[in-house]
């Protein structure tokens, strides 16, 4: 039911947002040397390795890490990379991972292949059992606020309550904090 969900969505969002998603790549390729997507690896579900895209909000030659490791997060942005970021446009190409079934639209937030101490703790909870997500429970719990522990207690929370009712619950408050840009840090 609920790959049947994200496949409806995805597609029904990917017509609807088609111009837009054209013209933020425009904005992204006029505005900063490089590519329009940034690929990143990231982990999904039972710790496989898949590829997602972002438009790039950061330069090219930004350190492939988690953005609260970098000393100056700022000063890799774009142009517009904080517009990108704050208003969540940054994220629109993720319907893609959604169409080949690497996320969903609820679940956890994947992460990337090298935040060991994130991966460690889902897996030793179990939560690497479920699909990544476009968002989640510990997204709108505290998005980039949250130290480790407890987005993992948080995911670990969203595993044992999942439900459809709760996925449409978490997919309204994420559409409220991304009118509301609550929980961005960069």
């Amino acid at each position: 039911m609920k790959r049947l969900m994200d496949l409806a969505l995805a597609l029904l969002a990917s017509l609807i947002l088609i111009v837009p998603i054209l013209l933020v790549a425009l904005a992204v390729r006029l505005t900063s040397p490089g590519p329009a997507l940034y690929w990143s690896d990231r982990v999904g579900r039972r710790n496989r390795i898949f590829r997602m895209p972002k438009f790039r909000s950061m330069r090219t030659d930004t350190p492939a890490v988690a953005t609260h490791l970098l000393n100056d997060p700022n000063s890799f942005l774009t142009p517009i990379g904080s517009l990108l970021r704050k208003s969540s446009l940054d994220e629109l190409p993720q319907l893609w991972s959604i169409l080949r079934g690497d996320m969903s639209f609820v679940g956890p937030r994947p992460a990337l292949f090298n935040q060991d101490d994130l991966i460690g703790l889902r897996t030793q909870y179990g939560v690497d059992e479920l699909v990544p997500g476009l968002t989640g429970w510990a997204q709108i719990n505290g998005r980039d606020e949250l130290p480790i522990p407890d987005k993992v207690q948080l995911d670990l929370e969203y595993l044992r309550r999942r439900s459809l009712a709760f996925d449409v619950r978490i997919l309204w408050y994420t559409f409220m904090k991304v009118v509301r840009r609550d929980g961005v840090s960069h």
